[in-house]
């Protein structure tokens, strides 16, 4: 179980956030600020032979969707089974900048996390985590594909946690990851237990995490945002894992920090939250911590009714993109956002 004292946690995290608030390239785009816009979403893309065969056309399906304002790809870049190579992150990467949008990407458990797996190439996960930052965020504070700036975690070493304010409406990109977080052990390393390099880096990249999720609400209250949307990997209400995490809430324990910090930050946020994520594979709507949720109790926490997730369809299931639209300004509420999925062409 990860655990830490709530005065060591407290002080990091008020340092983090000061360094999350440290001035960084601007990320509001103010001359459409009353004007509505889209964006798409996908994650778990590309999974095996054929799906990496079909991703150049995927990605033309997108850069063909001309009202989208930018891309966000919220992880999973491979499959569990294959291996972590430089070779397959740098063709990867070359695919991604063949977007016409700015990308935003936020790295899965399947390109890192899950890399000590024999039939994975047996690398230490940290490793590969360092290559897929070489790799895919060689300019912090940049979009791949088409240049949007961002405000990025870069002097925390997270570059991939990201920030922007649209139409005010805020976005955060969060590296939250499968496998609880990372803290399922390194069984392909011989591990048994997690190590405590991987504790160390789970503490810190969490931390950063907590930081970013106060910071963008701080400020979407300052700027009396509509909305805010929150990105990542990790599936923390999979339906796979409830009756699992009811028997046994530690198997969810990596989440549990996070959880928490979303539904006071959504609880004292008066307008809606969105949670949008990959990891799970099947397209989903709904209010995982709405009174009565089962995962109130196996996280602990309150209830949080402005709290929407949204699952992008992945793998197998990756046959559609997400299309999101943001109303204009004289929408607030529920009706500031609304989406639907775009069957891919081929």
């Amino acid at each position: 179980m990860f655990v830490r004292s709530t005065l060591a946690t407290l002080a990091v995290l008020a340092t983090l956030a000061g360094a999350a608030a440290a001035p960084a390239q601007a990320a509001d785009n103010t001359s459409d600020s009353s004007q509505a816009f889209t964006f798409g979403v996908i994650g778990d893309i590309p999974y095996g032979a054929a799906e990496i065969a079909k991703f150049p056309s995927h990605i033309q399906d997108l850069n063909a969707d001309k009202d989208l304002k930018f891309v966000a790809h919220v992880g999973d870049i491979k499959n569990g089974s294959s291996v972590c190579s430089n070779e397959y992150f740098s063709y990867i990467r070359s695919q991604f900048d063949t977007f016409t949008h700015p990308l935003v990407y936020t790295p899965g458990d399947n390109e890192w996390v899950d890399c000590h797996r024999t039939n994975n190439g047996a690398y230490n996960p940290l490793e590969r985590l360092d290559k897929i930052r070489e790799v895919f965020f060689n300019e912090p504070g940049k979009t791949l594909g088409a240049t949007m700036p961002v405000k990025s975690q870069a002097n925390l070493g997270l570059p991939e946690d990201v920030r922007f304010t649209k139409n005010r409406v805020a976005f955060s990109v969060l590296n939250v990851q499968g496998s609880n977080n990372s803290l399922l052990p390194w069984t392909g390393l011989g591990k048994t237990a997690p190590t405590p390099e991987q504790l160390a880096e789970v503490e810190h990249r969490t931390d950063a995490v907590l930081a970013q999720i106060h910071q963008t609400f701080a400020d979407a209250k300052r700027s009396n945002d509509r909305a805010v949307v929150l990105m990542q990997q990790a599936d923390m209400f999979d339906p796979a894992l409830l009756a699992d995490a009811a028997a046994d809430p530690n198997t969810v324990s990596g989440f549990r920090e996070i959880v928490q910090a979303i539904v006071d930050e959504t609880n004292r946020f008066d307008a809606p939250v969105y949670l949008v994520n990959g990891d799970s594979h099947v397209f989903a709507q709904n209010k995982p911590l709405a009174a009565g949720s089962p995962w109130l109790d196996i996280y602990g926490a309150p209830a949080a009714d402005n709290l929407q997730r949204i699952t992008v369809d992945g793998a197998n299931n990756a046959v559609d993109y997400l299309r999101v639209t943001v109303s204009g300004n004289n929408a607030k509420g529920a009706d500031v956002l609304s989406w639907e999925k775009v069957p891919y062409s081929g």
